[in-house]
């Protein structure tokens, strides 16, 4: 397998640059990393963790940004949703960014709620032409108000629609050339979405465009038996590590992050998982990607139809 042999110096894609390997900036960790340095050479930050923070949490990030690049990511743009975006919200995060300057703004492929109720979880979208046309419509609206591309991450899912005309990289590709957005790749959502729907992992990665790949996102699940969950509470899988081998190749490298939320280890081990990634990149591990094996009927997400009411509601919401 050829692999880039640096974290760093890809040609740059959509003028964002290749950052190297990074992890999230969490506050468990803060005490350490003022005391001992990054250790990194860039760190992911929530932005709802700092918007409208000005205390220790934010004097911290203002003291890392000083020192290595640092990107935004959001768990509350809610794309996918009916509801109107939120401009209030997008102005704070665009204050946020003019006050840090990010490499770039970053969230996700879905919907968190609807009729201003917040679900505070990252839901699915039904992947059709209509979701298309609604999607690009607030992306290009977002870039417009941010001045900036933005950067989307394929979600981990539990279930499918129906509806859904097209698969998930094909959507994420088509959104991306009709609106310049980036992606966000994340080969453990990738692993655990293809186990429980029973697709296959390396196509997917395979099919999306891979010159719109500005990131990739690394991250353990919980193995449940029949069906994996996106926990980021364990060590990054033999089985993620060969998708990330591959996405590195395809798209000739890109900036890594290693995502750790729960159970999170003291920062030394942290950064011994992420240390792992120059192994891949050097090509010496893990064994090549080998496809998904299909999963039992009894075992595989059932599409189910969900819809927001009328017929002038898209089915973007349960």
């Amino acid at each position: 397998m050829e692999a880039p042999q640096s974290a760093r110096g890809a040609q740059p894609r959509l003028g964002l640059p290749n950052l190297g390997l990074g992890v999230g900036l969490r506050s468990t960790h803060f005490q350490h990393i003022l005391e001992h340095g990054p250790g990194v050479d860039w760190f992911e930050v929530i932005s709802e963790n700092f918007i409208d923070n000005h205390g220790h949490a934010r004097h911290v990030l203002e003291t890392v940004a000083d020192r290595v690049p640092v990107v935004l990511h959001g768990v509350s743009l809610s794309i996918g949703s009916t509801d109107a975006l939120d401009f209030g919200y997008l102005a704070k995060l665009k204050q946020l960014a003019t006050d840090v300057k990010p490499a770039w703004i970053s969230d996700h492929l879905c919907w968190t709620g609807v009729a201003s109720v917040n679900s505070h979880d990252l839901l699915p979208l039904p992947l059709t032409e209509e979701s298309l046309r609604h999607v690009t419509a607030r992306v290009e609206q977002v870039q417009d108000f941010l001045d900036r591309p933005l950067i989307l991450e394929n979600p981990s899912t539990y279930m499918q629609f129906r509806q859904s005309s097209m698969p998930e990289w094909e959507f994420l590709g088509r959104l991306a050339e009709r609106t310049g957005c980036g992606l966000l790749l994340d080969v453990n959502n990738v692993h655990v979405s293809a186990f429980n729907h029973g697709f296959d992992a390396a196509d997917y990665i395979a099919r999306l465009p891979h010159d719109r790949i500005v990131q990739i996102h690394l991250a353990g699940p919980t193995d449940c038996g029949a069906y994996l969950v996106d926990t980021h509470d364990h060590p990054v899988p033999e089985p993620v590590w060969q998708l990330y081998a591959l996405a590195q190749r395809l798209t000739g490298g890109v900036a890594t992050l290693l995502e750790w939320d729960g159970k999170i280890p003291p920062y030394p081990e942290l950064l011994a998982e992420l240390d792992k990634a120059r192994t891949v990149l050097a090509g010496r591990m893990p064994a090549p990607v080998a496809a998904a094996p299909g999963l039992p009927d009894t075992v595989r997400s059932t599409p189910v139809d969900f819809c927001l009411g009328g017929t002038d509601d898209l089915s973007v919401a349960a």
